[in-house]
Order: C-alpha cells, then sequence, then structure tokens
C-alpha cells in the first residue's frame, strides 16, 4: 500500500476491515483491544485480541469498543483504528507524516451524537479528513449494484452487531430501518437455548463455531440435518460436560433473531414506493453482511417475501469494499455521506 493512499473502513461490532483501491482488502480482523485494568495500557489489538477473550488473567481485559454497530468506548475505538492503520501502513506512514482520507462504514440511522463520536476516532487516528458512508449503501456499492440508476435495489446488510435494511435509488438511500439485531445476537440466542435445554454454559466463540458448523435458518430436508458435539460447564454441578446439538435444535434458537429480521425487511418494503417495489421484484433482494451466510437464510427470505433473493458473493467484505469505492464516487453519492469537515464544525 502507498503510504498516503486513502482507504476504506468497515467499522464493524464484530469484524474490522480495511480496503485500499490498488491492493483489495487489506485487513479482516476482530473488532477486539486488549488492555490492562488498571493502566489501560494497550496489549493487543485484533486477532491477538480475539484469542484472549475469556482466557486473560485478573489484570488484563479484552473488549469490544463496538458494540451494536457503533462506538461504545471512543478512546478505546481510535486506539484499534490507529493501530489497524499502523498495522496496514507498516508502521511507517505515522512516522512520515502521512495522513489518509478515510470512507467509514456507520450503520443506518445512527445518531448525530454515534456519528461525531466516528468522525473524532477517524481524526484522531492520524486522518486529514474522513467521511461517514451508510453500511447499506457502502454494501450495495461493494456488491457491484448500479446504486447511481433511477431504479430500486434493495440490500439487507446482516453485520455483527446491526442489520441495515435499505432501498437505494439515484446513489441515496429511499428507505431503511436499522436492527441492533444481527450475528452477535445470533450467538447470544444459541448460549440462551443451550443454558435453558441443556443446564450447560458455552462462550461465545463456541456458539460462533456451532452456528457456522451445523446453523441455518430453515431447513429444506432431514438430509441437512447436521450435528456437533460442544463443551461447556454443567450449571448443576459446575463439571465440564459434552452435550450433542443438531441443526434442528440451532433453527429453534436462532427463531427469534432471524424473525426480527424477516419482519423488518416486510416493514421497509411496507413503506417503499409502488415503482421502486417493482423494481425490486425484477431485480431480487441482495444479502450481505457475514450474517446473509447463515444456511438457508436467502430461502427463509424468498419464501417469506415472494422476492427473488442472492447473497452476495463478497457477502463479509461488501461494505468494506464499498467503502473504498465510494472515496473515487463522491461527487454521485453528494449528501448521502457526511464530511468531517463540516459536521465536526457544527
Amino acid at each position: 500500500m502507498r503510504l498516503s493512499e486513502d482507504i476504506g473502513i468497515d467499522l464493524g461490532t464484530a469484524t474490522f476491515l480495511i480496503y485500499s483501491k490498488s491492493r483489495g482488502l487489506v485487513l479482516q480482523e476482530p473488532s477486539v483491544i486488549a488492555m490492562a485494568r488498571d493502566s489501560k495500557q494497550v496489549k493487543a489489538v485484533g486477532e491477538e485480541a480475539y484469542r484472549m477473550i475469556g482466557r486473560t488473567p485478573g489484570g488484563i481485559v479484552a473488549v469490544r469498543p463496538i458494540k451494536d454497530g457503533v462506538i461504545a468506548d471512543e478512546g478505546l475505538t481510535e486506539k484499534m483504528i490507529s493501530m489497524f492503520l499502523q498495522k496496514v501502513q507498516g508502521g511507517a506512514g505515522r512516522l512520515l507524516g502521512f495522513k489518509p482520507q478515510l470512507m467509514v462504514g456507520v450503520p443506518s440511522n445512527v445518531s448525530d451524537v454515534e456519528k461525531r463520536a466516528v468522525l473524532r476516532a477517524a481524526i484522531h487516528s492520524n486522518a486529514r479528513r474522513a467521511f461517514l458512508i451508510e453500511e447499506p449503501l457502502a454494501a450495495a456499492i461493494g456488491a457491484g449494484l448500479k446504486i447511481a440508476e433511477p431504479v430500486g435495489s434493495m440490500v439487507v446488510d446482516i453485520g455483527g452487531g446491526s442489520t441495515d435494511v435499505a432501498v437505494i435509488s439515484l446513489g441515496g438511500i429511499v428507505v431503511s430501518e436499522s436492527l441492533r439485531v444481527a450475528g452477535n445476537e445470533f450467538d447470544e440466542s444459541i448460549i440462551r437455548y443451550v443454558r435453558r435445554k441443556h443446564n450447560v454454559l458455552i462462550g461465545e466463540r463456541t456458539a460462533e463455531e456451532i452456528k457456522v458448523k451445523v446453523g441455518a435458518a430453515m431447513l429444506l430436508d432431514d438430509a441437512e440435518n447436521l450435528t456437533a458435539e460442544v463443551r461447556g460447564r454443567d450449571l448443576i454441578n459446575g463439571l465440564p460436560k459434552t452435550i450433542s446439538l443438531d441443526s434442528t435444535d440451532v433453527v429453534e434458537a436462532l427463531s427469534e433473531p432471524v424473525t426480527k429480521i424477516v419482519e423488518g425487511v416486510k416493514r421497509v418494503l411496507e413503506i417503499t414506493p409502488p415503482e421502486l417495489v417493482s423494481d425490486i421484484i425484477d431485480r431480487g433482494i441482495v444479502m450481505t453482511g457475514g450474517g446473509s451466510l447463515l444456511r438457508n437464510f436467502d430461502e427463509l427470505l424468498r419464501q417469506t417475501t415472494g422476492i427473488p433473493v442472492a447473497v452476495a458473493e463478497n457477502a463479509i467484505e461488501a461494505v468494506a469494499v464499498g467503502t473504498g469505492m465510494a472515496l473515487e464516487m463522491i461527487p454521485v453519492l453528494g449528501d448521502s455521506l457526511v464530511s468531517s469537515d463540516n459536521y465536526l464544525r457544527r
């Protein structure tokens, strides 16, 4: 990467991604930072910090400074952005005085306070200028949709902390809804289910592994019912215990958050102008984000809405790719972006 190159950032609750136009995706690591409990000194960031979750000694804590798609701890987020930028710049960018221009993806319908927090974190992390773009718009760009045309496109972006549903036309979002239900809520639902049904406590990493290995939004036939062994702590006697979970269990565990997302899609369709609904029926719904990879989620959405549904080929990277591409589309996107030049002076 050229040290002065402008870059796009997907500031995800679960995963932090950085995209460069010349080199593509240059960083994809968990949005986790580990620090000393007393001194607040940062010990690790990204993959190294993620491995510490649930395994740290008393003096070190591993935390996620992004919660539900927005900044929960501004200071830690600033440190995390800065450390990740140093990684992709080889650590020399700050020493040589290079200040990149950043495009950061944020959930739709974020508050003014949350927008300022993201912009301040970006500027304080050594950026010369920062823009905010709503994640469904960035996802649409990254997925290859022609967002500048006068036709309707619908995107369902299911990240770690939030799900954004939006209808896009003429380079902007016409109607949208942001739900604080996404991949992390899937994991928490699995944890609650295992605890309630088996009296076994599992951690978030184990829940995520269950979701990936045997999870599904629905089962199309018996052959899709997979089984996995799960290890946790027996809540009755406190000893380690191994249980068996199958896909039917996980479908039941995920029914509530999955239904909330489906209902959100239906609400957005209900308030979409008829002409754009007609376009969506022709063009279909595009799903992005890691949560869209939940098995058969696209089929469930198709059956519920009666509209063709496709998962983007680059579902996980779509927002990051879109933020990078958006840096070259600033005149087209216009009012759809928020600039640090104006916003932080208000």
